[in-house]
């Protein structure tokens, strides 16, 4: 059984008998709260600051990875380089994207992704069982480029993230454009701040899953 927990922004945390969190920040930096998670296994996509403050969730032994492929303990990592701009990083670099395998689960995080991946990007992500994905625009792509990337990689959960919440600081959009689109395509859930599932939970067809804070 798998638990998936949202520490807002990207920050979520992917737990089985290890811990992975996937871009954790500070919480004071962007005016949300702190993370309460220990962390196995931090993946950073960006050096960002509210994406890779991983002494926030750190502990003994911690493994941070920034980009690469490996294995731990039967979880498998894979990143997919992309950019944080339309202009092939100009503007504000390079990004990892992170397809992880644990517990029969496909997970694809694509980190603070800031234009339309290419279709040979496209063919390694396709069919994910669940997609993290930012709405919020400005810094990444925004909600209808969001929604274009779903419908390309057609996961059975696509999972909003990096949008606007209570006393986040950052100048970005709501949730709410994105909701407004999704729901001409998508069955929208509203779930908790924390899940427990497992390959059998997952839709038939592609939902949109939005986690509570």
């Amino acid at each position: 059984m798998l638990r998936i927990r949202w520490h807002g922004h990207s920050c979520f945390e992917i737990k089985n008998e290890k811990t992975i969190v996937i871009d954790p920040h500070d919480g004071k930096s962007i005016g949300i709260k702190v993370p309460q998670a220990e962390a196995d296994v931090v993946l950073i996509t960006h050096d960002h600051y509210d994406h890779n403050s991983y002494k926030t969730v750190e502990t003994k032994g911690i493994k941070i990875i920034r980009g690469g492929n490996r294995t731990i303990q039967g979880i498998k990592i894979q990143s997919l380089r992309a950019f944080h701009d339309q202009e092939e990083g100009k503007k504000r670099g390079e990004i990892n994207m992170y397809k992880i395998l644990v517990d029969s689960l496909q997970l694809c995080h694509v980190g603070d992704l800031g234009h339309l991946l290419d279709d040979t990007t496209l063919r390694k992500i396709e069919n994910v069982d669940i997609l993290f994905v930012p709405v919020g625009g400005t810094f990444t792509i925004d909600a209808s480029q969001a929604m274009t990337l779903i419908d390309a990689v057609h996961p059975r959960v696509a999972v909003p993230m990096h949008y606007k919440i209570g006393g986040l600081s950052l100048p970005i959009d709501r949730v709410t454009s994105f909701l407004t689109l999704a729901e001409k395509r998508y069955d929208i859930q509203h779930v908790d701040n924390e899940i427990e599932m497992n390959k059998d939970d997952l839709p038939d067809k592609t939902e949109i899953w939005v986690f509570s804070l």
